[in-house]
């Protein structure tokens, strides 16, 4: 089928084949088709609100785009590759369908600014979709936190022993690190974020219309609202920033305190004294210059993606080793491990290990953009239409990584019976017995050399741990430092992993009363 391009008045030879395969983005764009047809929607009756198309030609676009948008969806469409890209596709279809009307949809628009609209469309809802799956896997070890605690395991720093912890604690540090991407996504990129408030569509190619476009009502109407009347129009900011405020609240996938947080900062920014005097449309001030030429939403993602591809990378190295025989500390399920073709013992975590590969996957989006952007001029360079194949890549890596490990944690308990016989190996307790004796009176200093010298005292003896000394040679250790602190049997009650872990009291701790009070906090939080 011969396929005509938008521009092509203007070049003398038509595209060949090789040229066509080269530039389309048809085979990965196609994928903003239903942002693609929702700007259309939007300029569409922006233009007929202005006058620049009647309400029946309006009409007759709308019912044409949501046409193509249906058949899209339900597989019943071609995408002609000789189109280039998803904009040219559903316009061509549209002329097809309707005629004359179809023409004008294109009136006042560049591909360049449909193109960055589309996007920014996309990064948002896709932002909604990483923040589910964020609070997934939250839930998902909130649960294994409710599971296994009362399990004593030992920490690590530098991989040696370092305190005792209840295992469900453990368990809340992930969640806190998967937390605090929940939070910077939403921050970042979601519809409550002030940096990409401002839909491109409507600074046309690069400088803007000569036509009486009002990006005020595509704006309005790609936050998702109505056509706005004359009198929202006249909406000042602070009574806007006070409706968002009541609107954040009623959001249901917000956790609650984020979503009141949400509502107190509106309502801040409301009662500012100029706040009437900032755009509330965000487009007096923007720059279409700059519109079109920004991909910095894709970077944020990217590097949205690449933080939780990290800290997913660190959970499965961590959970890799904790399923080597040589620690047998937790187990998942089967059906998240495969064996080996030629060893038939082997229970291997490849999933795990899928995992933490990815990430480094993911590092190199972030970067190939980023490389991308750094030479480029202002205003729109073809080189941009890269970065959908790139952030398209990484979102779709790292939500399928993001699902998995979910299901990974919803399979797994720590194992008990293999942690404990070895509980008591590497001094767990040895802070513990230093800060016993900063309550007796002596110095932390001098406690942590007396206990230093203890352990290695156990070491030279071949005891394994500090609760096989006397009191009488705890005593001595003391009066050797310079001490007059006596003690007694009391001091065996600071000894041992499981009393170690009962007495921890400074908040955020990993045991005793301050991981029950997390606990509480993250049942509440995550509905459980």
């Amino acid at each position: 089928m011969a396929t005509e391009k938008s521009w092509q008045a203007r070049i003398s030879e038509a595209t060949d084949a090789l040229a066509q395969s080269f530039v389309e983005s048809i085979s990965y764009d196609q994928r903003l088709y239903k942002h693609d047809i929702a700007g259309s929607i939007a300029h569409a009756t922006m233009l007929a609100k202005v006058g620049l198309i009647s309400d029946a030609e309006r009409d007759a676009i709308v019912e044409g785009l949501k046409g193509i948008e249906r058949d899209i969806a339900g597989g019943n469409f071609k995408f002609e590759i000789g189109f280039e890209d998803i904009h040219m596709v559903i316009e061509a279809e549209l002329i097809k369908r309707i005629g004359e009307p179809g023409k004008k949809l294109h009136t006042g628009r560049s591909r360049n600014d449909q193109v960055a609209t589309d996007f920014l469309m996309w990064c948002s809802s896709v932002a909604e979709q990483l923040m589910q799956k964020l609070a997934d896997l939250e839930r998902a070890f909130g649960a294994a936190a409710v599971r296994n605690a009362g399990i004593v395991i030992p920490s690590f720093t530098h991989l040696q022993r370092a305190q005792p912890i209840d295992a469900g604690a453990e368990m809340l540090a992930w969640a806190a690190m998967f937390g605090r991407d929940f939070t910077r996504v939403m921050w970042v990129l979601s519809d409550e974020s002030s940096l990409y408030r401002t839909w491109p569509l409507g600074s046309g190619a690069v400088a803007g219309s000569t036509l009486p476009l009002d990006r005020r009502i595509t704006q309005w109407l790609l936050n998702g609202l109505d056509v706005p009347t004359d009198q929202e129009l006249a909406e000042t900011n602070s009574q806007r920033l006070k409706r968002q405020a009541s609107e954040a609240k009623n959001l249901p996938w917000l956790p609650a305190e984020l979503a009141e947080s949400t509502e107190k900062t509106f309502e801040k920014m409301a009662a500012a004294p100029d706040a009437d005097s900032k755009d509330q449309w965000g487009v007096r001030d923007s720059s279409s210059i700059e519109a079109v030429s920004s991909r910095d939403v894709g970077c944020d993602l990217l590097f949205c993606c690449a933080m939780i591809a990290q800290h997913l990378s660190r959970w499965a190295e961590q959970w890799i080793i904790y399923m080597t025989t040589e620690f047998s500390f937790i187990k998942i399920a089967d059906k998240y491990t495969t064996s080996s073709s030629m060893m038939p013992q082997k229970r291997n975590p490849d999933l795990l290990e899928l995992i933490r590969g990815r990430c480094g996957n993911v590092y190199g989006d972030l970067f190939a953009l980023m490389t991308i952007l750094k030479g480029l001029p202002i205003g729109y360079n073809r080189d941009l239409q890269e970065d959908k194949r790139i952030v398209f890549r990484a979102y779709d890596m790292v939500s399928s990584c993001l699902t998995m490990a979910a299901a990974i944690v919803n399979s797994a308990n720590f194992v008990k019976e293999n942690i404990e016989p070895t509980l008591e190996h590497g001094f767990l307790d040895a802070t513990s017995l230093a800060e016993y004796l900063v309550t007796k009176g002596v110095p932390f200093r001098t406690a942590h050399h007396i206990v230093g010298t203890l352990v290695a005292k156990c070491e030279k003896e071949g005891k394994t741990a500090l609760g096989q000394l006397k009191v009488e040679e705890f005593n001595e250790s003391l009066k050797a430092h310079g001490s007059t602190v006596g003690l007694d049997q009391d001091v065996y009650n600071a000894l041992g992993a499981r009393n170690v872990v009962k007495r921890y009291q400074s908040a955020g701790a990993a045991g005793g009363k301050p991981f029950e009070d997390q606990l509480a906090a993250w049942k509440k939080r995550l509905g459980m």
